[in-house]
């Protein structure tokens, strides 16, 4: 089931063109939600001049269903802990191979490493911008 919030009570705009100070919340507050449950290979990809879709797009993968359920959960509860957003659509959360939270001009795909590969994100927006995130970042 695919749960949504209203885009109109949102902080965060589809149309901004600069990273906001509410983005760089947003980024933050999934960041340390991924890390906390030890995202692996998280990355920020900046699609502001490639598509209207979203401003970013942040990447990781888990290990298994479990630890996917696990990330997602996370992210949705440092984001409304740190800065009182709810996640706008999400969906995938059945199945945990590929999940999608989106925060309107921050979506968040947490993969299983094969659905990372085989969907290739990173190849597939390749001219993006992209900033590595890990333990020591």
């Amino acid at each position: 089931m695919t749960k949504t919030a209203d885009p109109k009570n949102s902080q965060f705009s589809a149309t901004s063109s600069e990273k906001t100070a509410d983005s760089e919340k947003l980024i933050e507050a999934v960041k340390e939600g991924l890390l906390e449950k030890k995202a692996k290979d998280i990355k920020l990809l900046d699609v502001r001049e490639l598509t209207t879709l979203t401003d970013y797009f942040m990447i990781c993968h888990g290990t298994s269903d479990t630890q996917i359920r696990a990330l997602a959960n996370s992210v949705r509860e440092k984001v409304k802990e740190t800065i009182g957003e709810t996640v706008w659509k999400q969906e995938g959360m059945d199945a945990r191979r590929w999940v999608i939270l989106d925060y309107v001009n921050v979506v968040v795909h947490i993969f299983s490493e094969e659905k990372r590969e085989f969907y290739g994100i990173e190849r597939m927006w390749n001219d993006a911008t992209v900033t590595e995130f890990g333990d020591d970042a």
